[in-house]
């Protein structure tokens, strides 16, 4: 499930300078979206490549309206109603919602507005909310105290039907937005001037967004020799921790835990942003939960990274580099299912066993190493119920 943080940045939260400052630690943090006021949408676009979303009141609606359309046209990729209307209490919540003015602004589609702001104030705000939530993208709740937010219902009932968007103030309370039955609202709206805060709120949604693998012990069967092949090394434009690495095989049903080079050696100093993968053959697990070849990565790929534990984050590709190196075979039993995969014969290269980080060259048989097991087969790098022979 992909995960959003949108920030708030309107007049509401002060002069033009004070949002530019807010707006801008929002993009160093790599928020998706800006909530702002229309007339700021030309601005924002000026300071960096973010979506916009852009409040819009009855008033925008008949200036676009008076002015032909095209012309008058936001440059927003989203409108948003509610604003010093019904949906923030300025304008009194019709008993009948067919009279809404900010439904009825909704209903005329994206040309009008694609989406909606409530703050929550009462179950009628909430009925409010389920109603809007039938005609707009992007549905924003906000409460006044966030602990009683009915988020729980509002889940239930409209999560299927539009992006729910949570309003928060703290990375906290994100975390908690994203985990409410399990499901979670499909976005934040965070709302806080603190650089801090806004980093750490898209650090939460990065997690949220990520799955965390379950790894297994196999039992090492051989490690021969096998002459040369072909060896990848994917550096990636990020550093890897001490456990971190990625998961690399001959057979896309049972992949080997290899680990970055973040070691020191007395041959080669470290490389913690590169992991010396295996031979060009081989699959790689990508952060969408598919497999590409070693021999396909380039330069702007993604690909998974994972920590000894199973928690897994993504890397952007810098650099591959393919060079002619000798190579070991490694085989692996699981519950006796034999998996192999070719690394290079190089202490550099190192695998977790039970006995703790361990070169490839010290590798033997009865060594227990970690691998993650699917029992599924591939095509095009997607998971298929096929039978294909690996071996």
């Amino acid at each position: 499930m992909t995960r959003s943080v949108w920030l708030k940045a309107d007049d509401t939260v002060g002069d033009w300078e004070t949002r530019k400052r807010r707006i801008t630690a929002g993009l160093e943090a790599g928020v998706d979206w800006v909530l702002v006021d229309e007339d700021d949408v030309e601005k924002v676009r000026e300071l960096g490549d973010v979506k916009v979303a852009a409040f819009r009141t009855d008033a925008d609606v008949h200036v676009m309206e008076a002015e032909g359309g095209e012309d008058g046209e936001s440059l927003a990729d989203a409108y948003i109603v509610g604003k010093d209307g019904e949906g923030d209490a300025t304008v009194d919540l019709p008993s009948d919602f067919s009279g809404s003015a900010d439904l009825t602004t909704l209903r005329r589609g994206d040309d009008h507005a694609n989406g909606s702001y409530i703050r929550i104030l009462s179950k009628d705000y909430e009925s409010f909310a389920e109603e809007a939530a039938r005609d707009g993208d992007h549905t924003i709740v906000v409460g006044e105290d966030w602990t009683i937010i009915p988020l729980e219902n509002l889940i239930a009932r409209i999560g299927e039907e539009t992006e729910l968007i949570a309003g928060v103030t703290t990375a906290e309370e994100a975390k908690t937005a994203f985990e409410t039955l399990e499901i979670g609202s499909d976005g934040v709206l965070l709302d806080s001037d603190d650089h801090d805060e806004i980093r750490k709120t898209v650090e939460v949604r990065d997690e949220a967004e990520r799955e965390s693998l379950d790894l297994v012990w196999a039992e090492i069967q051989e490690v021969e020799r096998t002459g040369m092949a072909d060896r990848v090394c994917v550096d990636t434009g990020s550093l890897m921790e001490h456990d971190e690495g990625m998961l690399v095989g001959s057979m896309s049903r049972g992949l080997f835990f290899v680990h970055a080079e973040t070691a020191e050696s007395p041959y080669v100093a470290s490389r913690p942003f590169r992991v010396n993968a295996g031979a060009v053959h081989a699959y790689a697990r990508t952060p969408d939960g598919g497999t590409t070849y070693l021999s396909e990565l380039e330069s702007g790929d993604e690909v998974q990274l994972i920590d000894t534990d199973g928690h897994t984050r993504e890397a952007i590709v810098g650099r591959v580099k393919i060079e002619k190196r000798p190579m070991f075979r490694v085989v692996a039993d699981y519950e006796g299912d034999r998996v192999a995969t070719l690394l290079q014969n190089a202490e550099t290269i190192k695998v977790p066993t039970k006995e703790g980080r361990t070169a490839v060259t010290d590798l033997e048989p009865g060594d227990e190493v970690l691998i993650y097991y699917e029992d599924t087969a591939r095509h095009f790098g997607e998971a298929v119920e096929e039978s294909i022979i690996e071996k």
